[in-house]
């Protein structure tokens, strides 16, 4: 008999395609995104993590989310996937659902210039995160960034307290490039680390807006 150290391992193929590759790595990390969603709701919940930082941590994990749901191609139902891989995390899967933290949505609702205000805020800011990690995914065909950057210009234009610049430097990009591509057709490397840096550019600008 050979010793143990002499045996070969049989290796199990987890996937057969670089889709179903994709796929696996999107479930992933969905699922690391509800664990670590779950934790902080109930942290908010219990006064344990103060609105200041709740808040931008919660809007990062919902647009993280949607990157990865991007990924997926597909619908997932979230009750089922949390079924069948045994997880409890009911206030995740409520947050995702609603789409905007805990604390935008409870709101005074009686200064409704106010919660609007932070409403758009919390949702500007998923879709710059959104944006920017699909790129870094290489995502980079039209048809997948053409929405997501049509929905940051218009979340961008609710703002009215924003130069003018924001949305005027991304907008020259979209309908110069993207409204003259085909929609299976991809920006090229120079391209798409072009339109990240101006992204995470205008990010910056528009966090540190956020404090003046």
């Amino acid at each position: 008999m050979k010793p143990a150290a002499f045996l070969k391992k049989k290796e199990i193929k987890l996937y057969d395609s670089i889709q179903e590759r994709d796929r696996l790595e999107a479930l992933s990390e969905i699922y690391a995104i509800l664990v670590a969603l779950e934790q902080l709701e109930r942290a908010y919940i219990r006064d344990a993590v103060n609105s200041d930082a709740y808040t931008p941590a919660c809007v990062k994990l919902i647009a993280q989310y949607k990157t990865a749901m991007n990924l997926l191609h597909s619908p997932l139902d979230l009750d089922q996937f949390s079924k069948e891989y045994k997880m409890n995390c009911p206030a995740a899967i409520k947050r995702l659902a609603i789409g905007v933290p805990a604390s935008v949505e409870h709101t005074d609702k009686t200064d409704n210039d106010s919660a609007k205000i932070q409403y758009n805020v919390a949702t500007t800011v998923q879709f710059f995160i959104t944006l920017m990690d699909s790129l870094k995914l290489n995502m980079v065909a039209a048809d997948q960034i053409h929405p997501l950057l049509s929905e940051l210009i218009v979340s961008l234009n609710k703002l009215t307290h924003l130069p003018p610049e924001f949305e005027a430097k991304l907008s020259h990009f979209r309908l110069i490039t993207l409204n003259k591509m085909r929609a299976d057709e991809e920006l090229n490397t120079s391209q798409s680390r072009q339109l990240l840096f101006d992204i995470e550019n205008s990010y910056n600008l528009f966090t540190k807006s956020l404090m003046t």
